[in-house]
């Protein structure tokens, strides 16, 4: 997260653990991966951590950037829409969301090879760590980006689910807004934290499932 390395480590513990408790509410198979997603986003969190006290150790510096990209970059738009279309049931829903996962998907490739042409690097800016990756049509390929991470979360017929991507995509504009240089640090804590949702959402279906 910005600010500190004390903060990405507290918020990465928090999130781990609710991650894991997360996990034990699930009865279904295919909320494995949907229920993931505070645990990964702990990792991701953790992650950062290492990133602010990695300054000064070029090695290992430029390793957790990386990881933190694959992460912040590839992971999320090609895992969100995919893990939601997993646990929909309505099949006009679901076909939209194996469209959007498509779009995920290609997009979340096109970012790895960025990643992987590189260089990726950050810095400190105003107490927050901006990233920077080379991306060809960057608003093109960032409008694709949020669709299929925000767009759909916000296509499943689960409440809890379509605030949760509601959420997500008002905290992009927000962290846009205050933190346009270190955009992707900040809206990704907004986005860990927001996934707390997830919990609430799985422990109310194992609840429902119980009664």
């Amino acid at each position: 997260m910005c600010f500190s390395a004390t903060a990405s480590f507290t918020s990465g513990a928090i999130l781990i653990v609710a991650g894991i408790f997360t996990l034990r509410h699930v009865r279904v198979k295919s909320s494995i991966p949907f229920a993931s997603i505070p645990l990964l986003f702990g990792i991701q969190q953790t992650i950062e951590g290492m990133v602010w006290i990695s300054f000064g150790s070029p090695i290992f510096h430029s390793v957790v950037t990386y990881i933190f990209a694959l992460f912040a970059y590839v992971l999320w738009p090609i895992f969100v829409p995919i893990t939601i279309w997993l646990i929909e049931k309505n099949p006009v829903r679901k076909k939209i969301l194996f469209g959007i996962s498509i779009v995920g998907t290609l997009v979340g490739i096109y970012l790895f090879a960025c990643s992987i042409a590189g260089p990726v690097t950050c810095s400190i800016v105003q107490k927050s760590i901006a990233y920077q990756i080379n991306v060809p049509y960057p608003f093109l390929s960032f409008l694709l980006y949020f669709f299929a991470t925000c767009v759909g979360s916000m296509v499943s017929s689960s409440l809890k689910i379509r605030i949760f991507g509601t959420a997500m995509l008002l905290s992009f504009f927000v962290a846009h807004a205050l933190y346009p240089e270190t955009l992707f640090s900040v809206w990704c804590f907004f986005a860990a934290l927001l996934s707390l949702i997830i919990y609430i959402h799985m422990k109310d279906l194992r609840a429902l499932v119980a009664s």
